[in-house]
């Protein structure tokens, strides 16, 4: 089975697939350093480096999979949130791949910024357009065509092929990644195939978490050390989660945390080449991730990310910030996967990417629904 990624960045949904059996014919990113990321995994040939209204779908047949990240800039809660008025704006892009490919499948990931109310009547636009491809809109102006398009979808208008559109608002840390990132994941599948779909369910919860700290205390036996926390605090979580689910504990793995996810990697010092991760400054509102809780969402930035979402704080009260091997990590990246450029912009490719492991569980449940 295979796919082509648009709006690639650094691979992480495109790892994720591979690892759930897709094979890329080829990537179409604008970004030079997130295209030498993917040369340098993936080999060059592979590798559209441009505008992907510049890229020739129609040379490519039986594409079963069409995936990627549109640009979250315009919908982004953290941006200007101009949504259709931004020129970043690439989902009409990803609609035109739609129409001239056919996919089997689609997988697209955004912002949670995506399904704010001011941008309801956009958003219903683009998934009228994901549904009904092939539907000519001849109007410049967007709102007379989304009236179109919901002609069509309430009367049946169409005998054009259609899709079956899904979305859902996810947290990564629900589906075992060591981060609280919430995004939009938008699934279609083509109507002819008669598939019928649903996200797959989450597996990791916070309260299992909470239960193997506050309750067994297998989170800290893991690690060999104590709870750090103040006795009474501990106590009146523990009875509250006893209070809640009884002698039986949740029916969920645990949320993941930092140092779960650091296991085994060497952590960088003071006096080596990285010592410019302990120039982090925290102050109100700008703390870090407590390292035994998920992290916060990585974020494609450096030391001017507002809520000190690349940085870490240790139980101590030592911050840094966080080094490209542990971002990754963060982000479910193997280890041996090469992000290039400067940690600035390493940081901004792993912040704008998907995590591996959550594009590795919808990955497979859309192949599995399509082999």
């Amino acid at each position: 089975m295979n796919s082509i990624e648009i709006f690639s960045g650094a691979g992480g949904l495109a790892k994720g697939l591979e690892l759930a059996g897709i094979t890329h014919q080829a990537f179409v990113e604008w970004n030079p350093d997130a295209c030498n990321t993917l040369r340098q995994n993936y080999g060059d040939e592979l590798v559209f480096e441009g505008d992907v209204r510049d890229f020739s779908f129609s040379d490519y047949k039986n594409v079963d999979i069409i995936a990627g990240g549109p640009p979250c800039q315009p919908f982004s809660l953290g941006g200007k949130a101009k949504g259709f008025n931004d020129k970043r704006d690439m989902f009409p892009s990803a609609i035109s791949a739609i129409r001239t490919l056919m996919p089997k499948a689609f997988i697209f990931e955004n912002v949670k910024g995506l399904l704010r109310e001011s941008f309801s009547d956009y958003f219903n636009y683009i998934i009228l357009q994901l549904k009904y491809p092939e539907i000519e809109l001849t109007s410049k102006d967007w709102t007379q065509n989304l009236e179109t398009l919901k002609n069509v979808d309430k009367k049946g208008l169409s005998n054009s092929l259609k899709y079956q559109v899904l979305y859902q608002l996810i947290n990564a840390a629900d589906y075992g990644v060591p981060q609280k990132r919430e995004r939009v994941i938008i699934v279609g599948f083509r109507d002819d195939l008669g598939i019928q779909w649903s996200f797959p369910s989450h597996t990791h919860s916070e309260d299992a978490l909470l239960w193997q700290k506050y309750v067994t205390e297998d989170y800290w036996k893991r690690h060999n050390i104590t709870n750090p926390e103040d006795a009474s605090i501990r106590n009146a979580i523990k009875n509250k989660l006893i209070q809640k689910y009884g002698i039986f504990s949740p029916e969920d793995k645990p949320w993941q945390t930092i140092r779960d996810a650091f296991d085994g990697l060497k952590l960088p010092n003071r006096d080596g080449d990285e010592s410019m991760l302990w120039n982090a400054k925290p102050y109100p509102g700008h703390t870090g991730s407590g390292y035994d809780e998920p992290s916060k969402t990585i974020k494609a930035g450096d030391h001017g990310v507002p809520g000190g979402e690349n940085m870490i704080k240790f139980s101590d009260g030592e911050t840094r910030y966080l080094s490209i091997s542990e971002a990754k990590r963060i982000q479910t990246f193997p280890d041996d996967y090469i992000i290039t450029g400067s940690w600035t912009e390493a940081m901004r490719q792993l912040g704008n990417a998907v995590p591996v492991q959550l594009a590795y569980i919808i990955g497979n449940s859309v192949i599995s629904a399509i082999a």
